[in-house]
């Protein structure tokens, strides 16, 4: 199976942990450090904009200094506020949006020390309208990676490397937030996306939530087959087209097939994501919240707070499933091909793409306009639409 033997999780499990640990089992995390980060911070650069006027310390004149005229007013005159500005109220006490970069390590062991991210996805979720929108970042995307060179000279690598450099495992990174944090700086730095927050999970953890809530139903529109010539008798591997009932195991099978396509990969792991959250807000998840609690419990890599994983798990019931999007960058804008990578030392295969049009749609996804809502007209019509939404 190659390289399918080592994918492993994706996901949306940002709010899928978050809807599973707290449906029944909310007031027990929060008890205990309810803002406190469960895991290392990510910590990124602060990013500081300044309103003119906005700070005493560095924009005011000096006292007894002219004020501001015609002629020493910015070249760009930032809005100036007139009036009280109107705060859009927020549910359940979240922030108007929580970014969560969620990670599917390919690491077999029941520690994060090492491990590709086979999987990366960041989560867009609006307290406002509300809505989820996760945004797929292909895994063999070449990227710079900051801040590793002083090891192998290494300044370059694969999107999913970040993830691996960043654990403590390698040794190779110094700063906040481990491989998530890494892989956070190395996504703002190429792409513009900034997480507030982050959600790794192994193989492992998966399996054990799908059997935790007693598997989950998915709906195939067509077969999903990953034998290789000489594996007719794998029926582990082949999922016909229709209904199924998976266990943990079968439903990480699905999720990692990628025989034709890692596109075709990616839908058949949202189609799972959205199987996986219909369990957690089922009526009848609250007999199977210990075992999900325990399926977590210590299984994971996030810096979410208690606190955070209340608010997600109380938004999460709220949300239309129509209003759960996935979305990807058109394929038509990476192009495969062949480079050398200095960190293992032979010729590896890339994605190509112009990062400068990679970024123009992550900025509209962090504005929230793409994919648009369904009852909106595109914000722009050179957007996709979403590649699926939960039925």
């Amino acid at each position: 199976m190659g390289n399918n033997r080592r994918s492993s999780l994706w996901i949306l499990l940002s709010l899928a942990t978050a809807a599973g640990i707290c449906l029944g089992g909310t007031v027990a995390w929060l008890s205990v450090q309810l803002t406190h980060p469960l895991g290392p911070a990510l910590d990124l650069p602060t990013q500081v904009l300044v309103p003119y006027l906005a700070s005493a310390t560095s924009t005011l004149p000096a006292q007894g200094a002219p004020g501001p005229t015609a002629t020493n007013l910015p070249t760009s005159t930032p809005w100036l506020p007139t009036a009280t500005p109107n705060i859009p109220k927020t549910k359940c006490g979240g922030p108007p949006v929580m970014t969560i970069l969620a990670i599917g390590s390919d690491t077999r062991a029941y520690n994060y020390l090492y491990g590709l991210a086979d999987v990366i996805r960041i989560v867009r979720v609006d307290f406002e309208t509300p809505r989820v929108t996760i945004l797929e970042f292909p895994r063999d995307l070449w990227v710079e990676i900051p801040g590793i060179s002083a090891h192998y000279g290494i300044t370059h690598g694969k999107l999913n490397q970040a993830y691996l450099y960043g654990n403590p495992g390698m040794g190779y990174y110094e700063g906040p937030g481990q491989g998530p944090g890494l892989l956070a700086r190395t996504l703002e730095q190429n792409f513009g996306v900034r997480a507030d927050n982050y959600v790794a999970v192994n193989m492992h953890t998966f399996v054990k939530l799908v059997d935790a809530v007693g598997g989950i139903d998915v709906e195939l529109p067509a077969a999903v087959d990953g034998r290789a010539p000489d594996q007719e008798k794998r029926s582990d591997l082949y999922f016909g087209a229709g209904p199924h009932h998976l266990d943990g195991t079968q439903a990480l099978m699905l999720s990692r097939i990628r025989k034709n396509t890692v596109f075709e990969r990616v839908g058949n792991q949202n189609i799972v994501m959205c199987a996986l959250r219909k369990e957690l807000l089922s009526p009848a998840i609250v007999t199977k919240i210990p075992a999900i609690i325990q399926s977590f419990k210590g299984s994971a890599q996030t810096d979410l707070s208690a606190t955070q994983i209340g608010q997600l798990a109380c938004l999460a019931p709220q949300i239309d499933p129509a209003d759960i999007a996935f979305v990807s960058f058109p394929t038509d804008l990476l192009t495969g091909t062949r480079t050398y990578d200095i960190g293992v030392q032979k010729d590896v295969f890339i994605w190509d793409a112009d990062f400068t049009i990679l970024r123009s749609f992550v900025l509209q996804f962090n504005q929230g306009s793409w994919p648009s809502r369904r009852s909106e007209p595109s914000a722009s019509p050179s957007l996709p639409s979403p590649d699926y939404t939960c039925p």
